[in-house]
């Protein structure tokens, strides 16, 4: 961008960092801008709202705890139920990555971390759908869905979609990883942001996310209806209806925004998608456990 000099016809280019005054007759330093708790009160909402729904989870597992033995918590697989509450309360403190100013390790940190660990969440989701189809399918002696039932299985699940995803994360991080940069297109201002690189191993993370999650909902929803008080496909197809509905939402708003308006899009799908698993899969299940106390 060129000034003018009130006794110049002669017009001189500002710096990179700096941007024209209003009256054209000299240069100003640009203001930096990324999602910031000095100058965003959305920062220190979310933050409040990860902590918050950090709490709730860490209390889930307190009362899956307590209850160890209790018929509810033993039928929906617990150690599964825990590397599922452990994951998803990871998930949601990577928002702390998303929220300063952004620097190379951040940006590399904060896309893989939350790719694998909601990979993690529904991964475990689809064990335990897996787990409740094949439940109902192996009922006859002779079935062969009967050869499928065991203890190793449910983790298999997990370590294999798992790896999936951080494989895919390696490759992102050694060919191409995301980077701090600065974007100079905006009028008076810098946008700090990050560079996600090589963005098809973004769309992969997303799109192989969103695969699961559709595939735990088809198979949750297929034995949602099935007569037994400790069924939790009722709770599986309406979490993961909400996880995809939030991300299917977020993705287009995600790419149209630029600087700290896609960290906010971002920020808030994670929220939005790890609360909604918390509250339309767990907090029931514990509402039943903890019933009896209540009416006691």
């Amino acid at each position: 961008m060129k000034f003018l000099f009130s006794d110049s016809e002669n017009c001189q280019r500002c710096p990179k960092h700096e941007w024209p005054n209003e009256g054209k007759n000299t240069c100003v330093v640009r203001n930096s801008e990324f999602l910031s708790y000095e100058t965003d009160v959305l920062a220190l909402v979310f933050s409040t709202i990860s902590i918050l729904l950090s709490l709730i989870t860490v209390f889930i597992i307190g009362i899956l705890t307590l209850f160890w033995k209790s018929p509810i918590v033993r039928a929906n697989n617990r150690t599964l139920s825990f590397i599922l509450l452990s994951s998803l309360m990871f998930s949601l403190l990577c928002v702390f990555l998303f929220i300063g100013r952004p620097v190379d390790i951040t940006c590399m940190l904060r896309q893989t971390f939350i790719g694998i660990f909601f990979t993690v969440v529904v991964s475990s989701v689809l064990a335990k759908t897996m787990i409740v189809c094949i439940a109902f399918k192996a009922t006859r002696p002779n079935n062969p869905w009967r050869k499928c039932v065991g203890v190793k299985l449910p983790y298999s699940v997990v370590l294999v979609c798992s790896s999936i995803q951080i494989v895919n994360a390696v490759i992102w991080l050694l060919v191409a990883p995301p980077y701090q940069e600065n974007n100079l297109d905006y009028p008076g201002k810098i946008l700090i942001q990050c560079n996600e690189g090589y963005v098809l191993y973004f769309y992969l993370m997303l799109g192989y996310m969103g695969f699961l999650a559709a595939l735990s909902f088809v198979l949750a929803f297929m034995v949602r209806t099935l007569p037994d008080i400790y069924n939790e496909a009722k709770y599986i197809t309406f979490s993961m209806l909400v996880f995809s509905s939030v991300w299917i939402c977020a993705i287009p708003a995600y790419l149209s925004s630029t600087g700290k308006h896609m960290v906010i899009v971002e920020i808030f799908a994670i929220l939005s998608s790890g609360g909604g698993i918390l509250s339309c899969m767990f907090l029931p299940k514990c509402y039943r456990i903890v019933q009896p106390l209540i009416n006691a």
